[in-house]
Formats: C-alpha cells, structure tokens, sequence
C-alpha cells in the first residue's frame, strides 16, 4: 500500500486518464484500494430495481473511484496542481506544497 498524501475534503485536478482536465473534491478515500472517489468524475451508469427506497427504479448516475496516482492536489494559492510533501513543525506533521511552500 503507498503513502497517500491527499485526504477528503481536498480539491484535486485529475492528471491521467479518460477525464483529464477533470476538477472536484474527495467525497472518499478508500486506502485499502489506493483509490479515491472525486466529486463530479468518473461518472458511471448504475441499473437500479425499483424497490422501498427507489420507487422508480431506473438508471442512476454515481461516481466510480479513481486511482490515487492519477489525481493531483491543487495548490491554494498558485490553484494549479502539485505535489504533495511533509514537514514537521513543533510535534506535528503537516503537508505543504511544493510549488508555494505553504501548509495545506
């Protein structure tokens, strides 16, 4: 398992696959699997049978996870992407980007 270094909540743009160019924020994270699920990509189909909950029935629109390795933290200040490093500061570990040097 790798080391991620993006958490929900966070506003990633999407760097490799069919929805590159892509931007949204982390619903969920799901470590086992090195994936995330981001807000808005990756949108799948899903067939539903109508039941107590759904009535209806029908076809529903869901986001599907998305690898780790293709996501990329935006930076708040320079709001491109970047990468993501790790510093100490007093007994905490906090993330700070490597473009602008600034505690996320």
């Amino acid at each position: 398992m790798i080391k991620l270094k993006v958490k929900s909540g966070d506003v990633v743009k999407v760097i490799a696959g069919d929805h590159k160019g892509a931007e949204g924020k982390i619903l969920r994270v799901l470590r086992e699997k090195n994936k995330a699920v981001v807000e808005g990509v990756n949108m799948v189909s899903k067939h539903t049978k109508p039941s107590a909950k759904n009535p209806q029935g029908g076809i529903v629109k869901k986001e599907a996870p998305i690898h780790i390795s293709n996501i990329a933290l935006i930076d708040p200040k320079t709001k491109s992407a970047t990468k993501v490093g790790v510093k100490v500061e007093g007994d905490k570990k906090v993330r700070v980007s490597k473009k602008s040097n600034q505690v996320l």
